[in-house]
């Protein structure tokens, strides 16, 4: 899959392409609809097929301290999108020029010009371009005169209700990682590189893969049953907290890892985390022999949670 970033590294080799355009958080079994569908296009066209995505996401942009979190960062994105086999990925960087870009200018440039597209699929409600002038109207009539097919993305239900990155969301912030994995299809994942931490928790008996979020907000927080993938012998269960650690007075959100019966070196490593069951809520102990005895009882659970669930399979 190769990555474009920014208008300004369209070649002319990436004209020609069936297309879609969105945020794509999570690419939930609603956005592999849409690759589906632009799949089959692309078998019909015979072209390459190109996701047009944002950096920052454009809420980001317009009210960054309102910002919902994300589900997933940009690289977590591409990953899960290399899996469904898209071609390309356009990633253009939502600034200044771009949000106050006329409409009619962002077809031209850079669907028309730039990507020669012949197939684009997106929502019916989708807005684009300065002051969301742009609309599902405006790209069938320039359709037409350019001489592309614009289509509508086909709606995902899952239990009767639409799947969005919002109803993941939600979900995730209940703790309700079994429906959350539903709407994606997959377990909610967290990907990073392990970093030296302050090495309290070897001094309690677990050491922790310590990963930096790069996040200004999580959309989990918490105690979990994880699993670790990126390392031989993969997956590598254990016990994870994802929160701003508020016994040792932390101020960013970082996700730590207590693997079971692991012993090699994770330092500078590229690891993705599965989040599998909510073990409790994130607090503050008073010492760190009672957050000792915690983590005790949490790992226990989190053993327990893996076994029941090999009993069931």
């Amino acid at each position: 899959m190769e990555l474009i970033r920014g208008l300004h590294n369209i070649s002319a080799r990436h004209h020609g392409c069936v297309a879609t355009i969105g945020n794509f958080d999570g690419v939930h079994l609603g956005h592999q609809a849409v690759l589906g569908q632009l799949a089959e296009k692309a078998d019909e066209f015979c072209l390459p097929t190109t996701v047009i995505t944002f950096e920052p996401q454009p809420q980001e942009y317009f009210a960054p301290d309102n910002a919902v979190p994300r589900l997933t960062r940009l690289r977590e994105k591409l990953l899960a999108l290399r899996r469904f086999s898209v071609d390309r990925v356009l990633c253009l960087s939502f600034n200044r020029s771009l949000a106050q870009m006329p409409a009619d200018e962002f077809i031209r440039r850079i669907l028309v010009d730039g990507l020669g597209i012949r197939y684009l699929v997106v929502g019916d409600d989708f807005r684009f371009g300065a002051g969301r002038h742009g609309d599902f109207a405006l790209l069938q009539a320039a359709g037409a005169r350019y001489g592309f097919e614009v289509a509508n993305m086909h709606t995902f239900a899952v239990d009767g209700a639409r799947v969005s990155s919002t109803r993941i969301r939600e979900a995730l912030g209940r703790g309700a990682l079994s429906q959350a994995g539903q709407l994606l299809g997959r377990p909610y994942r967290m990907c990073g590189r392990v970093a030296h931490g302050d090495k309290r928790g070897r001094t309690i008996g677990f050491p922790t893969a310590n990963i930096r979020l790069h996040r200004k907000a999580s959309p989990i927080s918490g105690v979990f049953a994880v699993e670790l993938f990126g390392v031989a012998g993969a997956p590598w269960r254990g016990v994870a907290n994802v929160g701003v650690r508020p016994t040792v007075a932390g101020l960013r959100p970082l996700l730590e890892v207590h693997l079971f019966d692991f012993s090699g070196d994770l330092y500078g490593r590229h690891v993705c985390v599965d989040f599998i069951h909510k073990l409790r809520e994130e607090r503050r102990f008073d010492s760190f022999e009672a957050l000792k005895s915690q983590i005790l009882l949490d790992a226990q659970q989190a053993r327990e949670c893996f076994a029941q669930a090999l009993e069931k399979a």
